[in-house]
């Protein structure tokens, strides 16, 4: 083909890529002088997004409301932007919510902990009574974040004195802190703020906010926790999080974050991994949760007392947490903030949550490759840590 043909074809594609924009930008400015014209954003009838008619559960439609705040296409809708949408409303009052018994047909009929835990369903700011601000001001490699309560002294100085050591191995630093809420003297407990202050002022690993400590409360533990670690923590670089009757091999732990290359450190999230769950629906049990509350199947979700995860993930779940209505049940929400991510926790067959066999439970040896094994009382967690650390010790 000559030059001047070359040429002449050259010409012919760039006038018609010309025209074509020319098409664009007139179809977008008519749409946007009709949207200035009547204040609404005009929606293709093949809308991606359209809202649920009608939604019994109260979990589910507190969810739909979270998804519609944070959601542009509806917020365009009103003329308006993601962040006007959430300031315009009350989704995170502390106030008690007087409605329950117009939206939830069998409120009365619940038992006291749901009732407690939907009245301040929307509240997620308490006080830190006592803080440990200067924590990881030393830039420790992995902290340890254990759930306990007021009285569970005995557990805290087992761990303390166990596998929950502040001390350096290797070239990595581990820190340590424990993560209370109040004991309400409405559940007949003992004012124990005074020891719980001393046991502060020595050890320097508490955290204790102005919340009632309940089960269900757990999960406001968790979002209180990841907001702390934003603020507060926000290079480290791995956490463990657990419940304080787990026995954690922490050498175990610190070799297996040696083996991790960059991407697979990025978004770790391991522990031992429940799939295809769902709510209990039997009274009795410690996870019911009745039909007007949830509906649905889990997402995959680590549970049994004990998951391991990076910093970097931890303030990524954190921000995500303001989308995902409170649940009950806190390593579900977990499992729903990694699903709203995109991510699903990684089972790893370290972390025995249902125990290891009876016949090796007296056994050393049976410890040593393992992260986790739930659960264990006190003067279990001293005598096994203590084994492992024998130089003598061959398995």
């Amino acid at each position: 083909m000559s030059v001047g043909r070359k040429r002449t074809k050259l010409v012919g594609i760039l006038m018609m890529v010309n025209f074509f924009i020319y098409i664009v930008i007139e179809i977008s400015r008519s749409g946007h002088q009709e949207r200035n014209s009547s204040k609404k954003v005009i929606i293709s009838n093949s809308v991606f997004w359209k809202p649920l008619v009608h939604i019994k559960p109260y979990w589910n439609r507190e969810q739909h409301k979270l998804d519609e705040l944070y959601n542009p296409v509806t917020a365009a809708l009103y003329n308006r932007t993601v962040m006007d949408n959430i300031n315009m409303t009350t989704m995170y009052t502390c106030e008690p919510n007087s409605q329950l018994k117009d939206e939830i047909s069998n409120f009365d009929s619940l038992p006291d902990r749901f009732k407690d835990f939907l009245t301040y369903l929307r509240c997620r700011s308490y006080p830190l009574i006592i803080d440990q601000p200067t924590k990881c001001q030393n830039k420790p490699v992995l902290l340890l974040a254990i759930k306990s309560l007021e009285s569970h002294f005995d557990r805290r100085q087992a761990i303390r004195q166990s596998w929950g050591k502040e001390e350096i191995t290797g070239n990595k630093t581990v820190a340590r802190i424990f993560l209370l809420g109040k004991s309400s003297p409405a559940d007949d407990f003992p004012n124990l703020s005074d020891m719980l202050k001393f046991e502060s002022e020595q050890h320097k690993d508490i955290l204790l906010w102005d919340y009632r400590d309940t089960f269900f409360n757990l999960t406001l533990k968790e979002v209180l926790f990841l907001e702390w670690v934003s603020k507060s923590c926000s290079d480290i670089q791995y956490i463990f999080k657990g419940d304080d009757d787990v026995f954690v091999n922490t050498v175990q732990v610190l070799e297996y974050l040696n083996t991790l290359d960059k991407d697979k450190a990025k978004d770790l999230f391991i522990g031992d991994v429940i799939t295809n769950a769902g709510p209990h629906r039997e009274k009795k049990l410690k996870y019911y949760v009745p039909e007007s509350i949830y509906e649905g199947v889990y997402p995959p979700y680590a549970g049994g007392g004990g998951f391991l995860y990076s910093g970097y993930l931890a303030k990524r779940l954190y921000n995500v947490s303001h989308k995902v209505t409170l649940y009950p049940i806190d390593d579900v929400y977990t499992g729903m903030c990694l699903k709203k991510l995109g991510l699903a926790p990684e089972k790893h067959k370290g972390f025995r949550t249902f125990d290891i066999m009876q016949k090796d439970r007296h056994v050393t040896c049976a410890y040593k490759n393992l992260i986790l094994v739930h659960s264990r009382n006190p003067q279990e967690m001293i005598r096994i840590w203590s084994r492992l650390q024998d130089p003598e010790l061959k398995c």
